[in-house]
């Protein structure tokens, strides 16, 4: 009876240091992909009439590789439809006028919709309201 209760003892030892292991295991790859979720900065400038008034500069820290849009909905008051920015701050594109919110990503002119840029350490982004003729 001895024999059978040290042999049921040794078993749940055994059992028990191993599923330590594994919690260990699990802990060591959450960590490593919290450190690969690094925080970039960026800063983003809300402008008029190409910079001639200021509405907004911010200096942000974001998940790298966070889209543009989301961090512009997270910070400001956005609208957009199909990925592009509409308003910004209440101000919206106005037709008539040819008015529209356009941006540059460290001073180049945008090649794609803000849903679909990834931010970058250092990034200056600049959204300004100006009329697109």
């Amino acid at each position: 009876m001895n024999k059978l209760y040290a042999l049921i003892v040794a078993v749940l030892l055994t059992a028990g240091t191993l599923s330590g292991c594994g919690t260990q295991k699990e802990e060591q790859a959450n960590a490593v992909q919290e450190e690969e979720k690094q925080e970039v900065s960026v800063q983003i400038e809300i402008s008029k009439n190409n910079g001639e008034e200021t509405l907004a500069d911010k200096e942000l820290s974001v998940e790298e590789g966070a889209t543009l849009l989301n961090v512009m909905e997270d910070n400001f008051e956005v609208e957009q439809s199909d990925g592009f920015i509409n308003s910004i701050e209440g101000i919206s594109g106005d037709q008539e006028k040819k008015m529209a919110w356009m941006y540059t990503i460290n001073g180049e002119e945008a090649q794609v919709g803000a849903n679909e840029y990834e931010l970058k350490q250092g990034d200056e982004i600049v959204f300004d309201y100006h009329s697109w003729e």
